[in-house]
């Protein structure tokens, strides 16, 4: 079965979504793209923006972003806390996630899930947006004041911002014609917070997750 991918091109100063083949033919203000060997280095200002997104494959090779924090980003005193809240809170986000398609098949009478990338999206968010920045603020309250001094995960999950923006703005359809709704894969960033405290037994039993979803409306 053949798909089709039709995408358009959004860019609304509250969140971005650029092809990956786009953003390294054309970076944004503040990026540089080289190309190597064996992929692609892309160099952006950590004083203008905030990458959280590790090193990939693509089908332009390996893609690192230099300055890059990663996807998970951990901090271990209350100064790395704020200090990355203040990032947060200030600079435009720039995160890599995938549309994909979901196909079950039955084998043994057991249904099968397959899930096949289909587009990789560089997505960006601006943390100073009012909107934005009152959700991240609020939900990083919540966590905090949820997990009372503990170590903690929290997970800022963007699936509803983008399946607003695919409903708008991406369209699949199978040979058959047939529209498919997209499945995101990471549509989130995590931060981790490592107390100092001895015995930390509700971070060690899993009890001090957390999740909370950012909007565009």
């Amino acid at each position: 079965m053949r798909d089709t991918v039709t995408p358009k091109k959004v860019s609304h100063s509250r969140m971005r979504v650029t092809e990956v083949e786009e953003f390294l033919r054309e970076p944004p203000a503040g990026f540089s793209v080289k190309a190597l060997g064996s992929g692609y280095r892309v160099h952006s200002d950590p004083e203008k923006s905030l990458v959280l997104i590790d090193d990939f494959f693509s089908c332009r090779g390996k893609i690192v972003f230099e300055n890059s924090l990663g996807r998970k980003v951990k901090m271990h005193n209350l100064w790395e806390y704020t200090s990355m809240r203040k990032r947060l809170l200030s600079k435009r986000i720039y995160l890599l996630m995938s549309a994909c398609q979901e196909n079950f098949s039955a084998t043994n009478k057991k249904a099968a899930r397959e899930v096949r990338v289909l587009k990789q999206y560089v997505v960006s968010i601006d943390g100073k947006d009012p909107l934005i920045k009152w959700q991240m603020e609020k939900g990083l309250d919540w966590t905090i004041s949820s997990v009372a001094g503990e170590s903690y995960r929290v997970d800022i999950d963007l699936t509803q911002a983008l399946d607003s923006w695919a409903a708008k703005n991406l369209h699949i359809k199978t040979d058959k014609l047939i529209k498919v709704k997209p499945v995101w894969r990471d549509a989130f960033f995590t931060l981790k917070y490592y107390s100092d405290a001895l015995f930390d037994f509700p971070h060690w039993f899993g009890f001090s997750k957390r999740n909370f979803k950012l909007s565009l409306t």
